[in-house]
C-alpha cells in the first residue's frame, strides 16, 4: 500500500473513531440527562410523599405542594387541581404564571362535572385525557369549547388527570405547556402517580379530621358524662354544658335548648352565646308546634329540621329575633321522650353554611343526652316526693297509733275510775255526812251538859274533850271533802262528752279561761303575781269544739304555767326574775293553734315522756290528783281530733301547743 493509501485509511478510521467519540459522548449525556430527570422525579415524588406525611389533617397544603411540584417537574406554565363532590366542583389549587391568565380566558359556564370540558371529563369519564396539540385537536376533543378559550390564553399542550378514590374520581389534575411538547408515556404515567398521591392525602386529610372530630366528640361526651355525673341533680348545669357542648362540637355561632312551659308554650332554658338584644326579644315569647319558626316546625315534625338560610326562607315569622341573634343557618332537633317533643335543642350560625349529616348526628346524641338528664331529675323528684309522702304517711300512722294506745289506755282506764269512783262515793258521801253531823252534835252535847253540875276540873275535861273531837270531826269532813273533790275529777276524767257542741269563739274562750285561772290564783295565793302577754289572732274565728271541755283544759294548762313560774320565783329567792305567762292564737287554715307559754321551771325529760298518763304528777301530796294533763290529752285528741304537744327546756321555758280543727268529728255527745 503507497504512503498515500495509508494515510488515507488512518484518516478515515480516525473519523470513524471522532464519530464513534461524538456519538459515545452524546449517549453520555443522553443518559446523564435522563439519570438527572429521574432523580428530579424521584425527589420530587419523595418531597410530595413527605410533604403528604408532615401534613396528616391539611390536605390544602399537601395539594398546593403537589400542583408546585407538577409545575417544576414537568415545565408547566401552570398546574390545577379541582376538587370535585356531588356532582359539583369544590376547592380549586392553582399554580404558574398562566394559571390567573388562563382562569380568567375560560368561561365558568363551560367548566360543568362531566361535561365537554377538561377538568369535567376527566371526573365524568374517571380517564386521563391528553391534547398534545390545542391546534390541532382531534376527535371529540375538537368539541370542548374551552379548549379553544385555553389555547388564546397561551396553552398548547395540556393533559387531564383523574384523582380516583376507591375507584371513583374526585377530582382532576390539569397540566398546561405554553409551548408544543407532547407529554411522554413516561409523564403521563407520572402525572397519574401524582394524581394518586393527591387523593391520597385528601383521603389522609379525611380520615385525619374524622378520627379527630371523633377524639373531639368523645371527650366532649366524656365530658358531659362526667358533668352529668357530678350534677345528676343539677338539671340547669347540665342542660348549660350540653348545650355549650354542642355548640363547639359542630362549630356553630350559638345554641339554645327550649323546654315546654306551665302555660304549655315552649321557652328557653338554655342559652349560649347569643346576644344580650335576642335574650330580651325572646324572654317572653312562647313558641307552638307550626311552621313559622324552627322550634315550631321540629315540634310539628318530631325530627331534625335545618333551614339553610332564614333571610330566604318563606315560611320563617321571627325577623325581630334573627336580627337581635344575627344567624342565617338554624339546625334544631327535637328531645324526645317515649316517641314525644318535650323540648328542642338547637344551633345557629352566623353565615350560610348547613350542618353536615354528621354534625346532625352528633347534635340529635346530645339531645338524646339531655333527655335523659331531664329524666333522671323528673324521676328524682318523683322518687323524693313519694319519700316525702310516705315518710308523712308513716308519721301520721306512729301518731294514730300513738293517739290509739292513749284513747284505748284512757279509755279502760276511765272505765276504771268511774267504777271505783262510783264505788267510793257512797261510803264517802256517808263519812262526809255524818262527820259534819257529829261535828254538830259536840255542840248540842256542851249544850246540854250546861245545866249539871260539874265541878270545874271535870268541865274543864269535858270542854277539851268535846273540843278536840270537834276539831277531829271536822278534820275529817275537810279531808273527806278532799277526797270528794278527787272523785269528781275522777267521774269527769271518765266521761267522753262535756256538754253542748256547737260552734264557739275560740278567741274568747282563751281570755275567758285566762281570766278565770288568774283570779282562782290570786285567791288562794294573795301574793300571786305575774305578766300576762295575749297575741290574738283576730283571724283566729270560731271553731266546733265542747266549750266547756276546751275551757277546762285551757284552766288546766295555764294554772301549770302558774304553778311553775311561782315556783321558780320561789327557788330565785330575792332574785330578779319576772314571772311571764304568754298565751297566743293563730289561724292556720283549717285549724286553729292556741300556744300557752310560761317561763317557769320546765319540764325534764323523763318526767316528759310520762306528762300524759293518767295519775302522773310531780306536785307534792294532796296538791295535784295527776289527772290534769291526762283529762286534757283526752279532750284534745279524743274528743276533738286535734294535737297536744310541748316544748320544754329546764329551767328556761314550758311552752303547749294546742291545734283544734275547726269542724272535729268528735267521739261521744254529751254527758
Amino acid at each position: 500500500m503507497t504512503a498515500l493509501a495509508q494515510d488515507a485509511d488512518i484518516a478515515r478510521q480516525t473519523a470513524e473513531l471522532e464519530q464513534r467519540l461524538q456519538s459515545s459522548a452524546a449517549e453520555t449525556e443522553r443518559l446523564r440527562h435522563e439519570l438527572a430527570l429521574s432523580r428530579e422525579r424521584q425527589t420530587a415524588g419523595a418531597d410530595i410523599l413527605a410533604t403528604i406525611a408532615s401534613t396528616s389533617g391539611d390536605a390544602d397544603h399537601a395539594l398546593q405542594q403537589i400542583a408546585e411540584t407538577t409545575a417544576r417537574l414537568f415545565g408547566a406554565s401552570s398546574v390545577s387541581i379541582q376538587l370535585a363532590e356531588n356532582g359539583e366542583w369544590g376547592k380549586a389549587y392553582r399554580y404558574g404564571a398562566s394559571a390567573q391568565r388562563i382562569r380568567a380566558a375560560v368561561p365558568l359556564t363551560d367548566i360543568k362535572v362531566g361535561g365537554r370540558n377538561m377538568p369535567g371529563a376527566v371526573v365524568g369519564r374517571n380517564q386521563q385525557i391528553h391534547a398534545p396539540d390545542l391546534d390541532n385537536l382531534e376527535g371529540d376533543l375538537a368539541d370542548f369549547p374551552g379548549l379553544p378559550h385555553a389555547r388564546a390564553a397561551g396553552t398548547r399542550t395540556i393533559c387531564g388527570t383523574p384523582l380516583r378514590s376507591k375507584g371513583r374520581a374526585i377530582g382532576s389534575l390539569i397540566v398546561h405547556r405554553d409551548r408544543l411538547e407532547p407529554f411522554s408515556d413516561e409523564e403521563l404515567a407520572l402525572q397519574q402517580s401524582f394524581a394518586d398521591q393527591a387523593a391520597i392525602a385528601i383521603e389522609n386529610a379525611r380520615l385525619f379530621n374524622e378520627t379527630r372530630e371523633t377524639l373531639q366528640q368523645q371527650t366532649a361526651t366524656a365530658d358531659v358524662l362526667k358533668v352529668i355525673s357530678r350534677s345528676a341533680f343539677d338539671l340547669e348545669t347540665v342542660l348549660n354544658t350540653l348545650t355549650e357542648s354542642a355548640a363547639r362540637l359542630c362549630n356553630a355561632d350559638m345554641a339554645a335548648i327550649t323546654r315546654q312551659q306551665a302555660d304549655g308554650g315552649y321557652a328557653h332554658a338554655t342559652r349560649y352565646n347569643f346576644a344580650p338584644e335576642w335574650d330580651r326579644v325572646s324572654s317572653t315569647v312562647r313558641l307552638y308546634p307550626g311552621r313559622g319558626s324552627l322550634v315550631g316546625r321540629v315540634l310539628l315534625e318530631g325530627k331534625a329540621v335545618q333551614i339553610t338560610d332564614v333571610l330566604i326562607d318563606p315560611e320563617y315569622a321571627f325577623p325581630e329575633q334573627q336580627r337581635a341573634g344575627g344567624y342565617r343557618t338554624l339546625l334544631g332537633v327535637p328531645l324526645l321522650r317515649e316517641g314525644q317533643p318535650i323540648g328542642v335543642l338547637f344551633l345557629g350560625r352566623a353565615t350560610v353554611n348547613p350542618f353536615s349529616n354528621r354534625q346532625i348526628e352528633l347534635v340529635q346524641s346530645f339531645a338524646d343526652q339531655a333527655v335523659i338528664a331531664i329524666e333522671n331529675v323528673r324521676l328524682f323528684d318523683e322518687v323524693q316526693a313519694r319519700t316525702r309522702e310516705l315518710a308523712q304517711s308513716l308519721e301520721d300512722l306512729r301518731a294514730a297509733q300513738d293517739r290509739l294506745i292513749q284513747t284505748e289506755k284512757l279509755a279502760s282506764l276511765g272505765q276504771l275510775t268511774a267504777g271505783i269512783a262510783h264505788e267510793i262515793k257512797n261510803p264517802l258521801n256517808f263519812v262526809n255526812n255524818f262527820a259534819a253531823l257529829s261535828a254538830e252534835l259536840t255542840d248540842e252535847l256542851n249544850e246540854v251538859l250546861a245545866p249539871v253540875p260539874l265541878g270545874d276540873a271535870l268541865r274543864n275535861d269535858v270542854d277539851e274533850l268535846t273540843g278536840m273531837l270537834k276539831d277531829n270531826l271536822q278534820k275529817v269532813v275537810q279531808h273527806g271533802k278532799r277526797a270528794d273533790s278527787i272523785v269528781k275529777n275522777m267521774l269527769l276524767h271518765s266521761r267522753e262528752g262535756g256538754g253542748e257542741h256547737r260552734l264557739s269563739d275560740i278567741n274568747a274562750l282563751v281570755e275567758e279561761s285566762l281570766n278565770l285561772s288568774y283570779h282562782g290564783a290570786r285567791a288562794e295565793q294573795p301574793q300571786f303575781d305575774v305578766t300576762l302577754k295575749r297575741t290574738f289572732d283576730p283571724a283566729a274565728g270560731s271553731a266546733e269544739v265542747f266549750p266547756q271541755e276546751i275551757t277546762r283544759v285551757l284552766l288546766n294548762l295555764v294554772s301549770n304555767g302558774f304553778y311553775a313560774v311561782a315556783k321558780r320565783k320561789a327557788e330565785s329567792g330575792a332574785g330578779t326574775f319576772e314571772p311571764v305567762v304568754t298565751v297566743t292564737t293563730r289561724d292556720r287554715g283549717d285549724t286553729i293553734e292556741i300556744r300557752i307559754r310560761d317561763n317557769g321551771t320546765g319540764i325534764p325529760d323523763d318526767v316528759k315522756a310520762k306528762m300524759f298518763n293518767p295519775f302522773f304528777t310531780t306536785k307534792p301530796a294532796g296538791e295535784g290528783t295527776g289527772l290534769g294533763l291526762s283529762m286534757s290529752h283526752d279532750i284534745v285528741v279524743k274528743q276533738h281530733g286535734g294535737t297536744i304537744d310541748v316544748a320544754t327546756e329546764p329551767g328556761q321555758f314550758t311552752e303547749f301547743t294546742i291545734v283544734l280543727p275547726r269542724k272535729s268529728g268528735f267521739v261521744g255527745g254529751g254527758g
